[in-house]
């Protein structure tokens, strides 16, 4: 894939929910919420200030990051589906 975000914006892939419940139950896509965590895909060069220095990203290729229910504007690349964040958009990296 040859798309790199600008300014301090992040692509994210969702991660997809398990379809069962802890106790078997089958959760039916007209139920299931979209998944308010990701892996990040690729990141951009970082925000330019106005004095022309760069304040790189928080987070990096490959770390599963949290964000708010609506943030960002989801996108279709080669028919995946993938999140366009700004990194203030990011709550938390998981497993660090």
């Amino acid at each position: 894939m040859n798309v790199r975000p600008l300014s301090d914006r992040v692509l994210v892939k969702r991660v997809e929910e398990e379809e069962t419940t802890k106790g078997g139950i089958i959760i039916p896509d007209t139920a299931k919420e979209k998944p308010q965590q990701g892996k990040v895909v690729a990141i951009c060069e970082g925000k330019l200030l106005d004095n022309g220095t760069r304040i790189h990203p928080g987070v990096k290729v490959g770390e599963t990051v949290l964000f708010g229910k609506y943030s960002g504007t989801e996108i279709k690349i080669d028919g995946q589906e993938y999140l366009i964040l700004r990194e203030d958009d990011i709550f938390g990296v998981f497993g660090k």
